[in-house]
């Protein structure tokens, strides 16, 4: 049986919801979370977006694979939004991820397109490409030998390391600041990446603007020392953000395109003792540019720097204005549903609990338990771990079957 008869008859089952189309789900457990939205020029058939999720799935050239094309179909057969995993957008200085996605190539984007198509197939036409350089927090093995790329030399610091393309953890390198030219040429990269993303089909893209990776460190007063039109004001800071958005913007339309931010973030040694004000400033400006969203990691689950105040979902309410919202890390179904009704979000993105819930806004609707993830096997690069997970299937009867 297909997934979708499957989902079709749990519908109908054990719930008695047979007047619901396929695809609808009861509202009474989360009537804010599970209410269908607008984000830009997207609709939403629920508030759940599913995060981002780096699972180095891909194949040795970074083209996607129908394994990735099931997976991505199982998480967005109920999800109102589905966020694509960071996907690099150059092999010269943005890999550093063993079989992490790109969007440089044909084959990429004819790779793209399978993956793009399977979750249509599923009723979702919110689907999303993060675009990604990880900057700093590459390694050399993945470029050819070079240095990693940063806004500046300022080595990552805080952690223990990062793994190679061999698989091995080492020390972090000290990146090399980007001249002017070479930013304008990322920029370039962004935009021809976006081209190959609307051409295999994505209904949008998120510039990946957090966690310490490229864009961020041109963001972080810690992180960016340039004395150019680059570094300095927060408004200089900013200045390879909005290039980048408006490389992109030019290519799908401001309702098409959203922007990751960490303002809280530790991970890749990041945090600043001017963030709140700084993040404050970037919000307030990116809510004049009529940008689809702002994916803001609020939560402190992925680590605080604690070098400033939290800054918290109100706080970029207040910054942003009326525009859309996303809130990510820490939340779950109750905690989501009251973040949308306090008119802090507009919708909620979830990341882990999608690994081993491929059906997560099913269960959510239906107040059905969620599984854990078994961490050891989020990276592994195989099969165990990533798309064989249960779905909770009602047949008569509720039970677990696996996806297929």
């Amino acid at each position: 049986m297909c997934i979708r008869d499957r989902y079709q008859r749990r519908v109908r089952g054990t719930h008695n919801m047979s007047t619901l189309q396929p695809y609808q789900l009861p509202t009474e457990h989360a009537p804010h979370l599970l209410a269908p939205a607008t984000l830009g020029d997207m609709e939403l058939r629920n508030r759940i977006a599913m995060a981002p999720l780096t699972r180095g799935r891909a194949n040795v050239d970074r083209t996607p694979n129908s394994r990735m094309a099931s997976y991505y179909r199982h998480r967005a057969e109920y999800t109102g939004m589905v966020i694509a995993e960071a996907t690099t957008v150059n092999s010269s200085s943005a890999n550093g991820w063993v079989d992490s996605p790109g969007i440089y190539t044909e084959e990429h984007r004819d790779g793209w397109r399978e993956v793009v198509q399977a979750v249509h197939q599923t009723g979702c036409h919110a689907f999303v490409l993060q675009l990604w350089h990880m900057g700093r927090a590459a390694h050399s093995s993945f470029l050819g030998g070079a240095a990693p790329k940063a806004a500046s030399a300022v080595v990552i610091e805080g952690d223990d390391g990062v793994y190679n393309a061999d698989g091995v953890k080492v020390p972090h390198e000290v990146p090399e600041a980007l001249t002017a030219e070479e930013i304008h040429e990322i920029v370039e990269d962004y935009r021809r990446s976006a081209v190959l993303a609307k051409a295999a089909g994505f209904d949008g893209v998120e510039v990946h603007a957090a966690n310490g990776y490229l864009i961020n460190t041109f963001l972080d007063s810690t992180t960016n020392l340039r004395t150019d039109e680059y570094g300095g004001s927060a408004e200089n800071r900013m200045r390879f953000l909005n290039q980048v958005l408006e490389a992109v913007v030019g290519v799908f339309g401001a309702g098409r395109v959203g922007v990751r931010l960490s303002p809280n973030g530790a991970y890749n040694g990041m945090g600043a003792t001017d963030s709140v004000s700084s993040y404050s400033y970037f919000l307030s400006e990116l809510g004049k540019t009529g940008l689809a969203y702002v994916h803001v990691m609020d939560g402190l689950g992925f680590g605080f720097h604690d070098k400033d105040r939290e800054f918290t979902i109100a706080m970029a309410r207040a910054a942003y204005g009326p525009g859309n919202i996303l809130c990510n890390v820490g939340y779950d179904r109750d905690s989501g549903d009251a973040v949308i009704a306090a008119g802090h979000a507009n919708a909620v993105a979830i990341g882990r609990p999608f690994m081993s819930n491929p059906d997560l806004p099913y269960l959510y609707a239906h107040d059905l338990p969620v599984a854990e993830a078994d961490p050891s096997t989020w990276f592994t690069h195989g099969d165990e771990g990533y798309d064989d997970f249960p779905s909770h299937v009602v047949s008569g009867s509720e039970q677990s079957q696996t996806l297929g």
